[in-house]
């Protein structure tokens, strides 16, 4: 069942929203080599703390961290650890998600570390933009579809693949709510996006195919050939003026 919120909660939901896209900002600045993924994953909870809110993935389902840290091969829900370090020309997905006021607000963004080659950057390039062509279709009337159809297109006219055993979600007092929202699909069908819908977008993008298995941590997600990818996702609520991107960084233009 798909909850619509009112312009209160969504005005809640951007709270936490803006508090997500705070300290992914700030977790942007740290990311260098030498640096483990552990240290990252506890510099966002100092923020969690500085900011007298929850982490949305701490003990979700289990897990123990409050960031996930995917780098190179895998694409999301790498566990933070301090023998994961970062080295120059890697790649590193953070997805992160808060809870504030009894309402989630969930992005993810991905980072080269120091100088990457331009395959890579190439790579992060596209994500980010496919993420943004899907949000161009998030408008009252319009197709759910429209927006999973818009970035696979994106996506597959640079040669790259769109991950399809995981998918975006609908969000509000719980982190995953209807609707799913897959990064492929045929346009024009299924749900009808309407004013009061929330959705967090996150088109996960392989530089290969687009096969994945998840590793024997039962959380890890890595693509099949090892190839690179890269993650990116907003939380956006639809309102009488249209889509409002809730996790909007304060150093993205678009």
């Amino acid at each position: 069942m798909i909850i619509l919120k009112s312009p209160q909660e969504i005005l809640k939901m951007k709270k936490s929203g803006q508090i997500v896209a705070t300290i992914l900002s700030e977790l942007k600045m740290q990311v260098k080599p030498g640096v483990s993924t552990l240290f990252l994953d506890q510099f966002a909870d100092k923020l969690i703390q500085k900011f007298k809110v929850k982490s949305a993935f701490k003990g979700y389902k289990g897990y123990k961290h409050s960031l996930c840290t995917s780098i190179n091969d895998e694409v999301v829900h790498g566990i933070p650890s301090a023998k994961r370090i970062l080295k120059e020309g890697d790649i590193i997905g953070m997805d992160f998600g808060v809870v504030c006021d009894g309402y989630y607000g969930d992005a993810a963004i991905s980072v080269g570390v120091g100088n990457i080659s331009e395959k890579a950057q190439k790579l992060l390039k596209v994500t980010e933009e496919s993420l943004w062509k899907g949000i161009e279709y998030i408008k009252a009337k319009n197709y759910l579809s429209d927006v999973s159809c818009s970035i696979q297109n994106y996506v597959e006219s640079h040669g790259y693949s769109v991950v399809r055993e995981f998918v975006g979600h609908g969000i509000g007092q719980s982190l995953h709510e209807d609707p799913p929202v897959p990064n492929y699909g045929e346009p024009h069908q299924g749900v009808i996006l309407e004013e009061g819908m929330v959705l967090a977008i996150e088109p996960m993008v392989n530089m290969g195919k687009s096969g994945v298995r998840i590793l024997e941590d039962g959380w890890t997600v890595v693509t099949l050939d090892h190839s690179l990818s890269a993650h990116f996702e907003h939380t956006i609520a639809i309102t009488e003026k249209g889509a409002e991107i809730l996790t909007k960084r304060g150093e993205e233009n678009a």
